[in-house]
């Protein structure tokens, strides 16, 4: 049996103005993670999005 946070370990991570935060998605590379961040950067939202390892701090942060 395996752990699906070993297969789909990188999150996306959005805060919202009030900060409450939300996952927006689980990536099995931090590339890919990445690319989701920065394809959400790019509409000019007004939210801070982030890459996240499951089990680890905060690795990017970016904000519009």
């Amino acid at each position: 049996m395996t752990d699906s946070g070993a297969l789909l370990p990188w999150l996306v991570i959005r805060q919202d103005d009030n900060g409450n935060r939300y996952r927006v998605g689980r990536y099995p590379t931090r590339a890919e993670a990445q690319k989701v961040v920065d394809s959400l950067d790019d509409r000019g939202h007004e939210q801070l999005y982030w890459v996240e390892r499951i089990g680890q701090e905060s690795q990017t942060a970016t904000t519009n």
